[in-house]
């Protein structure tokens, strides 16, 4: 005869399991020491961390593009300025007036001899009317500052108060900075003090989100504590790792929203089941114990789904993608493991006083068994009484949603990620308005083994620039041997020492007609004309060019993505499967699960589509809409979404998996899993988005992009699909739901997650 004891918490269950001594059950004082420790070490490790992190990372670093960009930066310095100096003329004067040419003339001199500058052009020393605005009120200083992205930033940082403004023994000129490198620098700033302001919206509307969920100042601040904790080691982490790999400056934003919000999370979820024990009846030892068992596996599931979906962007050599592989698993992991060591470390304290300083009246929580959550209740036998209805009603809004998803137009980032009124985001817009003849779409082609002195050579590199230049949108190609335009040489062009030729190495410039731009489709094919048309030509071939310009390195970014997206889906799929059976133990839910997931995706990628590319909403959320999608962000956005919408399926499926392992009716298990969780899951959803719109108020567009696309994912995945879209397809499917070969159930039950805790089975005579 078999006696089977179920009573969660007491000494009658098994201290099976990784969760059998929970950390802090024996030494609590110990491990929060520990954790202060580890607080102060984080704040002394991570007070730099912003300085260090890098503004690209956007480009294949092995691409034809990345290669042609160091050639240029080595050999034809001027060909590539990443430094501008917009000069206007003081009190009106013109930039030919005599003093402002002269002075103009020495600001130009001055900063040629600046350390780590080289390249540098003005319109006073060679009189391009490119240089010169229509109005003839302004003038370029063109420059390039060698080294990487953090030298070249220590450079502008020392040039700074002597040319900007206007110099004090200058008095006829006033000076702008841009280029790349001032808009890596404004960019930096930008979003540091983004991200200051972020945390000052977020945590105390989190704060409020959790007195009115627990009722209580102490039990609403556990969870903040832990998402401090978490932020704190975020900002170490990221130093840390850029000790070793390049990390983009946008991460500091995500990291710091996911190491908030779920960590928030994740201590919302163990103190809501440490309290449902405590109304069992079970004393403080006991409880803590039993929530570890229970809700901490649903944390440990919970963090690997989220990291697994991280780990996919690994597969891509972009570090603006590696770097939040890197930082957010590290993040992750820091959360849950806050959540896991320090919380029940503090529980074991607190005992009942986790309830003290009640500033709300609430009813007590019920019992892990079952009650409260009426409402929940209610919304879900509607929805499941119904399912036919609610599965095309929701599933087609959803897709209705997601439709402009389909026109999606791929770009790349600019100055226009800046607000307008940033000082290099102004020089920019000068020079887009003022100065017609600069454009972004120019095509910059290497010839490597092409000497322009050697007759031989001259005659190959010649053919090659006549037959450049009869391709469709090339208004001309300037070469070292002079500038062709359709198939002839133009003789009123003079070569600009930009493209002059040595070392055994040509430069060639190819200028689109009018109004094209980098990230226009006519740039882009461009591009692959070019690279076609080498190919097919051994005479082409033997000059060995390579392609540049921010068109081929967005044609390349592209490819790179795209040659990859294929395993990153299959990763991050696969692992969702394979979770997701370990923990209900079906094959037919994990499937439901990522589907479900896909039309809440598509619906968020519907939505940035229309507000961010088509500019809808645009002067209420203040960006300037480009009608391009930057490349490496919906990548970055399904990642994030997609581990946390598993997220949220974790929380519910843990306990709708227990209660159908109670009584085995799929429809109650149902019911009452999203009435146990409905309440919990939408308080972390709303103080997670919470931490993500916060972030999405930064005036830098993709991280608004980020911050409210992921936010909306997440509302509607934590509402709309798990309190309605997914018990009425589980009611669909029926008993068929749980299903799954018996070989794999007795796996699952061998390696799974039960929520429940596990019991002792005693025989007797």
């Amino acid at each position: 005869m078999a006696l089977t004891t179920t009573s969660p918490g007491r000494s009658a269950t098994t201290d099976r399991g990784p969760a059998a001594h929970p950390p802090g059950r024996r030494a609590p004082w110990a491990v929060l020491l520990l954790g202060l420790l580890f607080v102060v070490d984080a704040l002394l490790i991570g007070a730099d961390a912003g300085d260090r992190l890098r503004g690209g990372g956007t480009d294949d670093p092995s691409a034809e593009s990345t290669l042609a960009a160091e050639l240029l930066g080595e050999h034809f310095p001027a060909a590539q300025p990443n430094l501008v100096l917009l000069v206007s003329g003081t009190e009106g004067r013109g930039v030919n007036d005599r003093d402002v040419a002269a002075q103009g003339g020495e600001l130009a001199a001055r900063l040629a001899f600046e350390p780590s500058v080289t390249g540098v052009l003005s319109y006073w020393q060679t009189g391009a009317g490119q240089l010169r605005s229509e109005d003839g009120g302004q003038a370029l200083i063109l420059a390039h500052v060698r080294g990487d992205e953090d030298a070249a930033k220590a450079v502008f940082r020392r040039l700074v108060p002597d040319y900007r403004g206007s110099p004090a023994d200058l008095p006829a000129l006033s000076v702008q900075l841009g280029g790349p490198v001032a808009v890596l620098e404004e960019l930096q700033s930008t979003i540091a003090a983004d991200l200051l302001t972020a945390e000052l919206i977020a945590v105390p509307l989190t704060l409020i989100i959790l007195v009115v969920v627990f009722g209580g100042l102490v039990a609403a601040l556990l969870p903040l504590g832990v998402g401090i904790v978490a932020v704190l080691g975020t900002n170490a982490v990221l130093r840390v790792l850029t000790e070793f790999a390049e990390v983009s400056v946008f991460a500091q934003n995500l990291t710091t929203a996911l190491g908030l919000g779920l960590a928030i999370d994740y201590a919302l979820l163990i103190v809501r089941r440490y309290r449902e024990e405590l109304a069992t009846g079970a004393d403080p030892h006991t409880a803590v114990g039993s929530t570890v068992r229970t809700a901490g596996r649903t944390v440990l599931f919970s963090a690997l789904t989220i990291m697994t979906a991280l780990s996919a962007m690994l597969v891509f050599p972009l570090y603006f993608l590696r770097s939040f592989a890197y930082a957010g698993i590290s993040v992750v992991a820091l959360a849950a493991g806050a959540a896991l060591l320090l919380l029940p470390a503090a529980l074991r304290l607190l005992g009942h006083r986790v309830d003290a300083l009640r500033v709300l009246r609430r009813r007590a929580p019920a019992g892990a068994g079952g009650g409260g959550g009426a409402g929940w209740r209610r919304l879900v036998t509607w929805a499941v009484r119904r399912a036919p209805l609610v599965t095309v009603a929701v599933a087609g809004a959803l897709l209705l949603a997601g439709l402009p998803f389909a026109r999606i137009a791929f770009g790349a980032a600019d100055d226009r990620q800046l607000p307008q009124g940033a000082e290099a985001r102004t020089v920019q817009d000068t020079l887009r308005e003022d100065f017609p003849d600069t454009t972004t779409g120019t095509v910059e082609v290497l010839a490597r083994q092409a000497d322009p002195d050697t007759p031989g050579d001259a005659a190959a590199l010649r053919g090659y620039a006549t037959a450049l230049s009869e391709l469709p949108a090339v208004e001309r190609v300037d070469t070292p041997l002079g500038s062709y335009r359709n198939g002839v040489p133009d003789a009123a062009a003079t070569p600009a020492d930009a493209v002059r030729g040595g070392a055994g190495m040509s430069h060639l410039t190819l200028t689109p007609v009018a109004g094209v731009e980098a990230t226009d489709e006519t740039a882009q094919r461009l591009v692959r004309q070019v690279r076609d048309l080498t190919a097919a030509d051994p005479a082409h071939r033997a000059l060995s060019p390579v392609v540049g310009g921010q068109s081929a390195q967005l044609v390349d970014s592209k490819a790179a993505i795209g040659s990859r997206l294929g395993w990153a889906a299959l990763v991050i799929v696969a692992a969702s499967l394979l979770l997701m059976f370990l923990l209900t133990g079906s094959v037919v839910i994990p499937l439901q699960a990522v589907l479900l997931n896909a039309l809440s995706l598509s619906a968020m990628f519907g939505v940035v589509v229309w507000v961010f590319q088509d500019g809808h909403l645009s002067s209420l959320l203040g960006f300037t809409a480009t009608g391009t999608v930057e490349t490496t962000l919906p990548v970055l956005m399904f990642c994030v979404a997609f581990g946390l919408s598993m997220d949220y399926t974790v929380f519910v499926l843990a306990r709708m998996t227990e209660e159908h392992r109670r009584h085995g009716d799929s429809t109650r298990a149902v019911v009452a899993g999203v009435q146990r969780t409905g309440g919990i899951i939408t308080a972390a959803a709303l103080i997670l988005s919470v931490v993500l719109i916060a972030i999405g108020t930064s005036q830098i567009t993709n991280t608004k992009m980020l911050g409210l696309g992921v936010a909306l994912a997440v509302l509607v995945d934590a509402t709309v699909v798990r309190a309605l879209l997914l018990p009425a397809v589980m009611r669909l499917c029926g008993p068929a739901t749980w299903w799954a070969p018996a070989p794999l159930r007795r796996f699952q039950r061998r390696f799974g997650l039960r929520e429940e805790p596990e019991t002792v089975r005693e025989e007797t005579p």
